[in-house]
């Protein structure tokens, strides 16, 4: 029963958006300068009645939408009795006008086609009566029952010329029914109107976070995105039908007919905001369809707002009340929304480039074995990589190039653009898993093609600027060309230089502290005899920080683009006074390694041995707080496949958690592991950059 009460809660609303729009759609002006009248007078009373009915036709039909279920329910059984009580007081005219045409006004069991009309009609007045009945959930059928009255007077052998009259009585007793109702009930709206603003006001929070959880409430209580799709359906559908079979569908075409109704589907704001979400359902369609494709079920399970249609609806309705796509004709209407729906659909094409990506370098990265899942990613980057080309090529011969349709054909690169900077990088990953060892400086090689696609990306958007600017210049000037160069200046060409150069500076300064900072010797690392605690791989080659902890040089390098303190002590990196730059010859640590069969004693006696058991059991119940190996092990066996060590029991457990990070003694060179949580997070995070 839920899901039918959210079905009804969407249904019965539609009618009053329908209602709403036909309004919107309605020319008064032009229908009131059409009437006639005798005096002036009485025109304007005319244009007064048509005025007001308007505005009270807009009111019941806001109360009506905003009604709780219950209450609607209620008006539709109210509103379904009213039209079977119509349907009686007709059917029962109709019965004495052919009466009256037949004129026999005897007994009608003497009059065989008199009787069989007269059981008709009585029959369908009896059913009509009874469902009234069942609907207002009252056994007093006989309120229902007045347009009997001719009926039963026929019955009796009235005379014919009163069976009209007495038709007319039944009607007026019937309006006198609806009239004292209606005064009945006529503070029910009042009287909701004020138990809603009661509930509201017991909302102890200030004003605006009151009024914006009267927002959310009829957001989710009316299911708007829902109940305006299904409004904009069912006009769209309408629109279909009606323009189904006619000679200017079949010279347009199926797609210019499908487009064109759609432009006759959006002519007021309430099917504009339809149009809205029925292309954010659309593009999260789309977008879902892509994480199952390339990642299954378990891909659905991501919910990122910016992969759920939003941007491309927001996307939509902003252009269209920027362009004033509501005021135009049908014609340029037709003509604008091509254009707007091209950009929504390049926008779910970044979209889907940006899902792709993670997940076809994740292949390359990981040396996932699946050749379907390698083959699904590559697929869908060929899609990417052509199909905006093959749509940029399809709208150029439209459309004379300008400044708009470069913008389209710009954003249409881009995104292939993207999609084979993704490809170079898989290919190097792939060339690094067939050859079976590490490429020298894949690091270098990745951070160099990432900054010629955003070098060629910043180009495209200066070019794209410096068009709209000298057909602003030279041709023809707007105010709306002006702000979206502004826009697309800001945006585009600031933001992506200003990102670019301090990615660059951050570069080169991570580079000049890497270069100041001593080399280790051969003996040094012999002597040291652990792994990196970045990437926990082996060091042929290392730099010795100022603190005295061995690391990869690109490893501490990328460590360096984020913070400048040490990962394992977090001691500042920055040569001073206190720390002198020494040769690598000269480079000692601050630590002294002692050696491996020194690290951990084996315990001589039995008490010795209970000892140690104890305090590995206190460090175990840290584990939590501190490191788990167990859980260290498998996250950095997942990040990378090479970690296969011949590790003796001992020094796995000095080398993951020997001790707390905070009561390390200063003579034990070897990582600990640490106990603040960001230097651990982001030393996951660096093993995963570029």
């Amino acid at each position: 029963m839920p899901r039918l009460e959210e079905v009804a809660n969407v249904v019965l609303r539609v009618p009053s958006i329908l209602v709403l729009d036909m309004l919107y759609k309605c020319d008064i002006d032009s229908f009131t300068d059409h009437l006639k009248a005798r005096t002036e007078d009485m025109l304007f009373k005319y244009k007064y009645v048509i005025w007001n009915i308007f505005y009270l036709g807009h009111i019941v039909s806001a109360v009506v939408l905003l009604l709780p279920l219950g209450h609607i329910i209620q008006l539709y059984l109210h509103v379904l009795c009213a039209l079977l009580l119509y349907m009686g007081h007709q059917i029962v005219r109709d019965y004495v006008r052919g009466e009256a045409q037949y004129g026999y006004d005897g007994a009608l069991f003497l009059d065989s086609p008199a009787l069989n009309r007269f059981v008709t009609a009585l029959t369908s007045q009896i059913i009509i009566s009874t469902l009234c009945a069942f609907l207002m959930r009252t056994r007093r059928v006989w309120l229902f029952s007045a347009h009997l009255l001719p009926l039963l007077a026929r019955m009796v052998s009235v005379p014919l010329g009163w069976l009209l009259t007495l038709s007319s009585v039944s009607m007026m007793i019937t309006g006198v029914e609806v009239v004292v109702f209606l005064l009945a009930n006529l503070f029910v709206p009042y009287r909701l109107a004020r138990a809603t603003y009661r509930e509201i006001m017991e909302i102890e929070v200030t004003e605006l976070y009151r009024l914006m959880a009267v927002g959310v409430s009829l957001w989710h209580g009316f299911a708007v995105p829902v109940l305006f799709s299904v409004f904009w359906f069912v006009l769209f559908g309408v629109q279909l039908i009606t323009n189904f079979g006619s000679i200017a569908t079949v010279q347009q075409g199926p797609l210019l007919y499908l487009l064109t109704s759609v432009s006759e589907c959006c002519a007021s704001p309430y099917s504009l905001l339809g149009l809205t979400f029925v292309v954010s359902y659309t593009a999260l369609g789309i977008l879902s369809l892509c994480k199952f494709y390339l990642g299954g079920f378990n891909a659905l399970q991501n919910h990122n707002v910016m992969h759920r249609g939003v941007t491309e609806g927001v996307t939509l309705l902003l252009l269209a009340l920027q362009t004033g796509l509501l005021d135009m004709a049908a014609l340029q209407r037709c003509f604008l929304l091509f254009i707007i729906l091209f950009i929504v659909l390049t926008s779910t094409l970044q979209s889907m480039s940006e899902i792709t990506e993670p997940v076809v370098l994740g292949l390359g990265a990981s040396r996932n074995r699946s050749v379907w899942k390698h083959l699904r990613g590559l697929s869908m980057c060929g899609f990417l990589l052509l199909f905006p080309g093959f749509m940029a090529y399809k709208i150029s011969q439209f459309f004379n190039m300008d400044f708009w349709l470069l913008i389209l054909v710009s954003s249409c690169m881009l995104t292939s653009l993207q999609v084979t900077g993704t490809l170079l990088i898989y290919s190097l990953f792939m060339v690094e898993v067939w050859r079976g060892a590490a490429l020298a400086g894949l690091d270098e090689i990745v951070y160099y093609i990432n900054g010629v696609c955003r070098v060629l990306e910043f180009a495209v958007a200066v070019c794209v600027v410096a068009y709209g600017a000298w057909e602003s210049l030279w041709g023809e000037w707007s105010w709306m060309g002006a702000s979206v160069i502004i826009i697309h200046s800001y945006c585009n060409v600031w933001l992506r230089a200003q990102a670019g150069w301090k990615s660059f500076l951050l570069r080169q300064e991570a580079a000049r502290k890497i270069n100041v900072l001593p080399r280790a010797s051969t003996e040094q690392l012999q002597d040291h005899n652990d792994v990196c605690a970045i990437c926990f791989q082996d060091m042929t080659s290392a730099v010795i920080t100022y603190c005295g902890h061995f690391f990869h040089g690109n490893c501490l390098r990328k460590w360096l683009y984020v913070q400048e303190t040490c990962p394992m002590c977090h001691a500042s990196i920055k040569p001073s006074s206190a720390n002198p730059t020494t040769t690598a010859g000269e480079a000692q640590p601050t630590h002294q390694n002692p050696p491996p069969s020194e690290q951990h004693p084996r315990p001589e006696s039995h008490e010795e041995e209970e000892e140690e058991q104890e305090e590995e059991e206190e460090q175990g119940s840290h584990g939590d707080d501190v490191c788990s190996p167990e859980r260290n092990c498998d996250r950095s066996n997942r990040k990378n496949s090479n970690f296969e060590r011949n590790f003796s029991t001992e020094s796995l457990q000095h080398l993951q958690c020997g001790a707390n990070g905070d009561s390390q003694s200063v003579a034990d060179p070897v990582p600990s592991c640490s106990s603040d949580g960001d230097s651990k997070v982001a030393s996951q995070e660096l093993r995963e950059a570029d």
